[in-house]
């Protein structure tokens, strides 16, 4: 057996967000990515469908890694490399951030003396390795010490904790280079209009009606149309392909989200798919480039604007699972558009924090 095999790796287990996921300093784990990544599939127990021998929870939102460290840039305090796991197969993928392990970075990098605590609170500046921007997190420390108790709220998420500030900078073209990567506001895929957007992740916008959907349907409906995914497949394929990402099979970009009226006192209703099977929520990242895709004029959604409120830049987006709060500004004089500024609020709490063995 290996070192690792015997010894274990220190590891912090956090809900971030809506997601769920491992989280190590650099200087924990292997290297060699290829060494690294082998052994963190076998902490999470990937490949199979019910991680049985792991820490993975049998879902893509529960078999998430965070790789922090100390940053050598000036203006960050910490690096985060997000790696996405497979469950059933052996994938480790690094072709996108994860907005909602983002939120569990500040505290963990608190907790390890990353980051000096200050009294109330403690702003963290977070490069995201994957995309290369910095976001930065408002933790909360009354007293010097990270806080996961709070009276915030997320949908997907039962009870209350401390509310986290997630500001985004330098995210537009995470990814692909460019907020509209195609060139354009408004493209064709498959004979359906859409927006490729990448505002700290590559979106492909449509109206569900498009896919002759509503937009309201529970997730359990749409986990159950494998037309639909088939269909979901095909068209991201398409998508992929004409934002420069060249073929997509094996990534987990761009994520396809279908577009409709709210109903539940929202702004609108979305129903996103990562990359195939639908979402029981949205993505964070997801969530700023819909909203911010849709407030560009002649964008597909854009009509659903209308009736925004002008004195307010925050939009209540509707997901199967309740509603997500994103603040997005978009300059829409410039040429092309040009984001002045994007962010969420979230919370994350820390559900262990010890020592993992991987399977031989």
């Amino acid at each position: 057996m290996s070192g690792d095999d015997e010894t274990g790796v220190r590891t912090t287990m956090l809900r971030g967000g809506t997601s769920r996921g491992l989280y190590f300093t650099a200087a924990d784990l292997p290297t060699d990515p290829a060494v690294r990544d082998d052994l963190l599939l076998r902490l999470m127990g990937t490949p199979d469908p019910r991680q049985i021998d792991g820490l993975g929870g049998a879902t893509s939102l529960t078999s998430k890694v965070a790789v922090v460290s100390p940053s050598p840039r000036d203006d960050a305090d910490v690096d985060y490399l997000f790696l996405q796991l497979g469950v059933a197969e052996a994938t480790v993928s690094h072709a996108q951030n994860c907005g909602n392990i983002l939120a569990g970075v500040g505290p963990f990098a608190i907790e390890r003396g990353l980051v000096p605590a200050t009294d109330a609170e403690t702003t963290v500046r977070i490069r995201m390795v994957n995309s290369d921007s910095v976001a930065v997190a408002t933790v909360p420390t009354p007293g010097g010490r990270v806080t996961y108790r709070g009276d915030v709220a997320i949908a997907g998420v039962p009870g209350t904790a401390a509310g986290i500030t997630l500001a985004f900078t330098d995210t537009e073209g995470s990814t692909t280079g460019a907020l509209l990567p195609t060139g354009h506001v408004r493209d064709t895929v498959d004979g359906v209009e859409v927006t490729c957007v990448d505002n700290g992740m590559p979106v492909v916008l449509a109206l569900a009606s498009a896919f002759g959907l509503t937009g309201h349907e529970t997730h359990e409906e749409l986990a159950a149309d494998t037309a639909l995914a088939q269909r979901v497949d095909a068209f991201r394929a398409k998508a992929g392909a004409l934002m420069g990402l060249g073929d997509v099979s094996a990534s987990s970009v761009p994520k396809t989200v279908l577009l409709a009226p709210p109903t539940d006192g929202g702004q609108v209703a979305t129903r996103s798919f990562i990359p195939v099977a639908p979402h029981t929520a949205i993505g964070v990242l997801a969530a700023v480039s819909v909203v911010t895709g849709m407030l560009l004029p002649d964008a597909v959604g854009h009509e659903l604007t209308a009736g925004w409120p002008a004195d307010s830049s925050r939009v209540d987006v509707e997901h199967p699972t309740g509603h997500f709060l994103v603040d997005v500004v978009v300059d829409t004089t410039a040429t092309p558009p040009r984001v002045e500024r994007s962010g969420v609020v979230r919370t994350a709490r820390k559900l262990f924090d010890g020592t993992a063995f991987p399977r031989a």
